[in-house]
């Protein structure tokens, strides 16, 4: 545009972008953002109404959604999960309070599953209401168990430096759930069904079937749990979808808005399934065959019957294909691999060590190759490169723009398709994201 000479349109499409100038070596237009205190959000800030004066669904608030019932009778007010942290939920719900004044005060809230991001703001909620009851999973503590062994540094990555592993073990539900129990709150019906799902054991889902409404969580979640902790049941998640396609709900609702977005019906869900079976098939036969991963993973696997189906199946299986490949891959194979991978433990100093005393690479050389790869859209191989000669030019000037365009790369290639990727690849660049305004 302001090539165009249209500085108007352009100013005004900057404010929105949340960016400050128009002077960045990648300008990346998805709707991920990220910020070193407050972490990654998946969508712009908004409020929406489900079903109109009942259900609420604010997204964009920080990593989870939040999601409010109104009880049939008017007088309560149930949530459903509580976020990542005490000072989001608090923004959240006082948003909520703006955006509809009148809504009865809070008394439930319903987990769906127990991972940081859903139970990481209960204190504040039980300071709005101290007799506030939560609902959870029986087999919650777990689940909190996995969330708190796990490398503090991807928490930081994905929740921001606000977040405390301390408002994670301190949850505890009033009550716990050991199987498919309906209570009534305010008159209205909730179905709460344990699942086993495909991210974490304690999966429930809330079933409201008055409304046609069904809160699922994370089941789908397209990584088959966190992928940096031991998680994951791809059987759990097929089995699920059978919960689901038969309740058949309208209204389809995850714990994260792509998740909505993509998996929104048990029509899509039915397809998907039959596709992720036949994936499953293929990935168990290449490794008993003794394929590595990357083999597998570059044989482009497509179910026969993909192109023939619901055109709306072709991106939930393509963003999920990759990430089922490798959790088959690590739940079924040792730290041995048939191509001799994890019998040396060379680390990447070792690497580095072999670049620069064996082979000679001077930090010029290394640049220029950087330089060519990122010309090919060879990011990865790129960032690889770098990663292994890294600590012998860590002083680079150089190699450090060389390092930031990689990853900005890095980050334009999955910013539509792969949040869980584009954050640490945020974080190694250093970048901070905008979060986009919706605008008027």
């Amino acid at each position: 545009m302001l090539a165009r000479g249209e500085r108007t349109k352009a100013q005004d499409y900057l404010r929105r972008s949340g960016y400050k100038d128009f002077n960045s070596p990648v300008t990346l237009i998805g709707a991920f953002s990220e910020d070193v205190a407050s972490g990654h959000t998946f969508a712009a800030r908004r409020i929406a109404e489900v079903v109109p004066g009942r259900v609420y669904v604010l997204t964009g608030l920080e990593f989870t959604e939040y999601y409010f019932v109104v009880s049939d009778d008017g007088r309560e007010l149930i949530g459903i999960d509580a976020g990542t942290r005490p000072d989001s939920a608090k923004t959240a719900y006082e948003a909520l309070r703006a955006y509809a004044p009148g809504l009865p005060p809070l008394t439930t809230i319903f987990i769906t599953h127990s991972h940081w991001d859903h139970i990481g703001g209960h204190a504040y909620f039980r300071s709005v209401n101290p007799r506030l009851r939560f609902y959870a999973r029986s087999n919650y503590q777990g689940e909190i168990a996995l969330d708190l062994a796990v490398p503090d540094t991807f928490a930081k990555y994905f929740f921001g430096e606000r977040f405390s592993l301390d408002d994670v073990r301190s949850f505890k539900p009033d009550v716990t759930i050991d199987r498919q129990t309906e209570v009534k709150i305010g008159g209205t019906r909730i179905e709460l069904i344990p699942v086993q799902g495909g991210e974490t054991r304690d999966g429930m889902f809330i079933h409201l079937p008055d409304l046609s409404v069904m809160f699922v969580g994370d089941f789908i979640m397209p990584y088959l749990g966190a992928p940096f902790a031991p998680e994951g049941d791809l059987q759990g998640l097929l089995d699920a979808i059978d919960v689901v396609v038969q309740r058949n709900p309208k209204h389809l609702l995850h714990g994260h808005e792509p998740l909505t977005r993509n998996f929104s019906s048990p029509a899509i869900l039915t397809q998907l399934k039959q596709d992720l079976g036949w994936l499953r098939g293929q990935v168990l036969a290449a490794i008993r065959h003794g394929d590595a991963r990357a083999s597998i993973q570059q044989a482009n696997l497509i179910p026969p019957d993909l192109l023939h189906g619901h055109p709306d199946v072709y991106l939930p299986y393509f963003v999920m294909r990759e990430h089922v490949i490798d959790r088959l891959f690590d739940q079924n194979v040792g730290y041995w691999q048939s191509d001799l991978t994890g019998l040396d433990h060379l680390s990447r100093a070792d690497r580095a060590e072999l670049l620069a005393d064996y082979l000679g690479v001077s930090e010029k050389q290394l640049t220029k190759a950087v330089e060519r790869l990122v010309a090919d859209g060879k990011y990865e191989l790129a960032a690889s490169l770098l990663e292994s000669s890294g600590p012998r030019f860590e002083r680079s000037d150089s190699v450090a723009k060389a390092k930031r365009l990689v990853y900005l790369k890095l980050m334009e290639k999955n910013q539509n398709t792969d949040p869980f990727k584009f954050i640490p690849y945020s974080a190694k660049s250093g970048e901070q994201t905008p979060q986009m305004s919706r605008g008027n």
